[in-house]
């Protein structure tokens, strides 16, 4: 079995050094956010800018997202026998070359695969990146030390994302894809000064790290990070027209709607990561009825202003809570390929982005109304945790290797 632990760090300079090292990380994850959050609030400016139509300008983020579904399991695989801070390294250099490539694209054809090549190392970096922190960490830490990953993320919805929007609205769309690269030079630079070299395994390679998709555990956690995640998506996609339409607040409160759910989605990452520490499985399966009820609720709240924008919040909160323990069930499930299976559970959450927006489209185009999207997502909660309660049943028969 490969450990993804090491002895904790105690001293004084090395919590600094710790906190700078998962800072660093959690840079990458702030210019991932912001690259992929920002084009849903730009789209009308490319579809200016490039003369296409909106289902055009749509497929620019799907064809990112089926770059991180492809790219987060090969890559991992692939850099596999590298030290992971050279594999991190690599990874944000690929990510910075191909969003100042979309900077430069000329017509729709090449900014479709920019905008894919873009998502190839999405998924195995931040993978990577939450295998890293863990093994800088005692055991009882790594919910808490991906949380701190996973937040450059969140944090992007509130900082990078509002101020990214602000900028392509101002000065042109085409400089969102300027300062994501920019954002990961600087990230390149904390790496290399901060992230603490560790020699790979010595029988790490790509076929061990394939091995991870053999573990049906894996392919359950993959599941409730699909199925329970869908949700949250399913809301999100659509929350400016729920708000505008439903609740009846202007357009222009929609960076504060944004900025709202930005901020819960930091505070249930914290709390993710915390409880996550103490039992993994326990999260999972007290996180999904919690989000199911916050979309019911949310349902009816939104038809007022005020409850509107405070179910916002705790929708934001509630989904991204499940997030830290995904990310340390999959470790746990498959301990000796950590790269490949930490890297999944970010092609699951966009195979989820994917699965929330189809099924939410669907029930508006059927006449159901704007709010019928979050009772989607809390169907797809509750399915959620069906799987995650399948999951806990194998397990008490096969336990995990330990």
């Amino acid at each position: 079995m490969t450990s993804t632990t090491q002895a904790p760090v105690s001293s004084k300079t090395g919590t600094r050094h710790l906190a700078l090292a998962i800072l660093a990380l959690a840079m990458g994850g702030f210019g991932i956010g912001t690259t992929e959050f920002t084009m849903m609030g730009l789209l009308k400016e490319i579809e200016q800018g490039l003369n296409i139509t909106t289902p055009e300008a749509g497929h620019l983020i799907s064809a990112y997202a089926l770059g991180v579904v492809v790219g987060a399991p090969v890559l991992a695989a692939v850099g596999a026998k590298l030290p992971r801070k050279y594999l991190a390294l690599g990874l944000m250099l690929f990510f910075s070359i191909a969003n100042l490539s979309s900077f430069l694209a000329p017509d729709y054809g090449s900014m479709l695969v920019s905008r894919f090549a873009a998502g190839l190392p999405h998924g195995a970096f931040l993978g990577v990146a939450a295998v890293i922190a863990a093994s800088l960490v005692a055991p009882t830490k790594r919910g808490w030390a991906i949380s701190m990953v996973m937040a450059g993320l969140t944090v992007s919805n509130v900082v990078g994302v509002p101020f990214a929007t602000w900028l392509g609205q101002s000065y042109g769309w085409r400089l969102l894809f300027l300062l994501v690269g920019l954002i990961g030079v600087v990230t390149l630079v904390m790496l290399w000064k901060f992230v603490p070299f560790q020699k790979p395994h010595a029988d790490a390679s790509f076929r061990r790290e394939l091995g991870a998709l053999k573990r049906l555990q894996v392919w359950f956690a993959i599941l409730v990070g699909i199925v329970g995640f869908g949700g949250f998506f399913a809301t999100y996609t659509y929350i400016s027209h729920t708000m505008t339409s439903v609740a009846g607040l202007p357009a222009v409160w929609l960076p504060l709607v944004v900025a709202l759910y930005g901020v819960g989605m930091v505070v249930g990452n914290i709390i993710g990561g915390r409880i996550a520490d103490r039992s993994v499985m326990g999260t999972i399966y007290w996180v999904l009825p919690a989000t199911a009820v916050a979309l019911v609720v949310y349902a009816v709240a939104v038809h007022w202003a005020w409850s509107a924008l405070l179910m916002v919040f705790v929708v934001g909160a509630a989904g991204s809570m499940l997030v830290p323990a995904l990310q340390t069930r999959l470790l746990d499930a498959s301990p000796d390929a950590p790269s490949l299976a930490s890297s999944l559970n970010h092609a699951a959450l966009n195979v989820a982005n994917a699965l929330g927006a189809f099924l939410g489209g669907l029930v508006i185009a059927w006449g159901w109304g704007y709010v019928a999207p979050a009772l989607v997502g809390a169907v797809l909660a509750v399915l959620g945790l069906g799987v995650a309660a399948i999951s806990g049943a194998v397990e008490r028969r096969r336990p995990l290797v330990a």
